[in-house]
């Protein structure tokens, strides 16, 4: 089957699309093929190497977190599918590599896609809307009729944010750059502040949930923009220096009476993915592509991702 290897840690340029061995599955696995798979940023963060003391730096390494595909083969004590059933999951570390025509996963890891969605559509979905999902339900234990204010909106988690705040019943502040205004109001944003011409630390409003999807903010910064009971949940920074300041500054809530800080380790879970899938069939939630590109373009695809601007999520087509 073809795949996606790295033999070294780089720039897009050490993806290579290779012919590898089919994987064999285990008893409480099914193997998948593979039709979509989609990028995000961890992906390329992987392959540059800044997850290394996450990763390891074993070669040849596979990447990829997003699969959307059907079931061809269960394990043994695998029961929950049927051969051909239409599935999608989330890959966990150790065993990245969705870039890839087939995968074995744990049964667990997967949920049936639904019947309103498309493979493509569905591929969009798994690790960006579980992220989402856990980081304001597990993490800031959203209520009906709470302030929620998403930061980096228009992106693949910040868009499934904003969905997922306002299906809760939340009031929800997006923020997000002058092209993307329109594009986050009709996914139920509230309020829509444009980073470009406002900065929201400075206006006078506080939330009770303030969700850094972009993982440009401290803890110290934010602070003064929560209610006293306000959780500011953030993902992992992008350089090492942020990362560092990340958590100093997440030492300081103790200091702040009330006030929680934390960041999303996102799990795979098939239990969440069919949470979120009910919010699809619903029609309370639905992912947003912005472009897709072929497995052979997997360069182009993590360059793009890696410019910052993708409105939504940038889906990669495997197998027809």
């Amino acid at each position: 089957m073809k795949a996606v290897l790295i033999r070294q840690f780089g720039p897009p340029e050490v993806m290579m699309v290779e012919e590898v061995e089919r994987p064999a599955i285990s008893s409480d696995q099914v193997l998948i093929r593979v039709h979509y798979s989609s990028v995000n940023p961890v992906d390329w963060k992987i392959r540059n190497g800044s997850l290394r003391l996450l990763t390891g730096s074993k070669f040849p390494m596979r990447l990829g977190f997003d699969i959307a595909g059907e079931v061809v083969e269960m394990g043994s004590s695998a029961t929950r599918f049927n051969k051909g059933d239409r599935v999608f999951g989330m890959l966990d570390f150790r065993h990245i590599g969705a870039y890839a025509e087939y995968v074995c996963i744990s049964e667990n890891k997967l949920a049936l896609i639904p019947e309103n969605l498309d493979l493509r559509e569905a591929a969009a979905a798994p690790l960006a809307a579980l992220t989402a999902y856990q980081a304001l339900h597990y993490k800031g234990k959203i209520k009906s009729g709470e302030t929620v204010l998403v930061n980096g909106a228009s992106g693949g988690v910040g868009s499934f944010a904003v969905q997922i705040a306002r299906a809760a019943g939340a009031m929800v502040t997006a923020v997000c750059g002058t092209d993307n205004i329109e594009l986050v109001r009709t996914l139920g944003a509230d309020r829509v502040i444009d980073y470009r011409k406002q900065d929201f630390t400075e206006l006078p409003d506080r939330y009770d949930i303030i969700f850094d999807a972009v993982g440009n903010f401290s803890f110290f910064k934010i602070s003064k923009k929560l209610t006293c009971s306000g959780r500011y949940i953030t993902t992992l920074p992008n350089k090492p220096a942020d990362i560092l300041s990340f958590f100093l500054t997440s030492l300081l809530p103790p200091f702040f009476k009330g006030k929680k800080s934390t960041y999303i380790n996102v799990r795979p879970s098939g239990s969440d993915l069919g949470a979120l899938s009910l919010l699809i069939r619903e029609k309370r939630m639905a992912p947003i592509i912005d472009r897709m590109f072929s497995l052979e373009e997997i360069m182009e695809a993590h360059a793009y991702s890696e410019t910052g601007h993708a409105r939504g999520k940038i889906v990669i087509k495997i197998s027809a």
